[in-house]
Parts: C-alpha cells; sequence; structure tokens
C-alpha cells in the first residue's frame, strides 16, 4: 500500500552522472525557512552576523576534510550561500559505484558531491546547536542545488552571477522570500 499523504520528492540530480567525478559544481544551499541568519547586505557588501562568519570559514575548510577538492568564488547572503567547488581527483572507491555513481539513501559515496554537502551541512548544523538560541532549530532546508558545470562560459558565467549576488540582493529570488 502506498502512502499518498506524504509529499514525493523530485530528483534534481543529473541521471547516469558520476557526481564523484572531477569537474565544477555550482551548489546552493537556503537557510530553513529562508530565514535571514547569516547578516545582511548593506550598500552591496555583505555583512556577517557570527553564525555567518562560521558558516564561511566552514565552507572555506571543506579542502581540509575532502582533499579531492579546491574550493572556487563563494558568497554567503543572509539566507543562503552561493558556491563553486571543483572535485580534481575521481574518489577512489574500494567497492563499485551504483549506476551512474549517484549515492542511494544511506549508501553515501566518499568523495561525491552529496556526500560532500552532507559533511558541511552536518558540520554547520553542529555549531548551530552551540549557540543556546538555536539548539532546537534546523539551520537548513533539506538538500540543495547543484548545477554541473559543463565549459569555461558557463564558469564564467556562475562567477560573475556569485561576484554580482551582494550588488543584486533585492532582486534576489531569495530576499523576495523574505
Amino acid at each position: 500500500m502506498v502512502n499518498h499523504s506524504s509529499p514525493h520528492r523530485r530528483n534534481i540530480r543529473l541521471p547516469e552522472f558520476d557526481y564523484s567525478q572531477p569537474g565544477d559544481y555550482f551548489v546552493t544551499i537556503v537557510t530553513q525557512d529562508r530565514k535571514p541568519m547569516f547578516g545582511k547586505v548593506v550598500d552591496s557588501d555583505v555583512v556577517l552576523s557570527a553564525l555567518g562568519s562560521m558558516v564561511a570559514k566552514l565552507w572555506a575548510a571543506i579542502p581540509e576534510h575532502s582533499p579531492n577538492v579546491e574550493m572556487g568564488i563563494f558568497v554567503v547572503m543572509p539566507n543562503h550561500i552561493h558556491g563553486i567547488i571543483s572535485i580534481t581527483v575521481e574518489a577512489r572507491h574500494a567497492v563499485p559505484l551504483p549506476q551512474g555513481g549517484i549515492e542511494r539513501f544511506g549508501k553515501p559515496i566518499p568523495g561525491s558531491l552529496s556526500t560532500i554537502m552532507r559533511s558541511f551541512k552536518s558540520a554547520t548544523t553542529k555549531k548551530f546547536h552551540e549557540y543556546s538560541e538555536h539548539s532546537e532549530e534546523r539551520l537548513w532546508q533539506r538538500g540543495y542545488y547543484d548545477h554541473v558545470i559543463r565549459n569555461e562560459r558557463d564558469h564564467q558565467a556562475i562567477y560573475d552571477y556569485i561576484l554580482a549576488n551582494p550588488f543584486n540582493w533585492e532582486k534576489d529570488e531569495e530576499y523576495t522570500h523574505l
């Protein structure tokens, strides 16, 4: 019997794409209920809160925990983070990857984008809960958005988008949800 009352989650990942292979990925992660917890934008500059600074520091530290990763440009906005992550070396796997290198529930693939994002979200949530006023709150919305960067033109457009995000904050979809 199928339970139709539970929401269906749409998979936005590319079918048959191996998210542990070397390449550049554009990632966006949004706070729970789009709450502006990471700071504010003042005169097109992001002024980070203590929480926003912590998120930025842990984002920049991802390569310390995932040696197959290099971090590109990123920006922490009041209620989300955008960044480019480069997987530089295909992760070595002790067992064969599932078809297409796509992670299955409960079966993380070391070095894959989803495992890297899960680790980042877990580390930031742990630190977030150390702030007593947030000990019972959720920090992040479920999942994250990713885009496989396919060529240099695509990379440049995303780089420019991230760089301009604070300047365009009042036109940003995440701003209009506040």
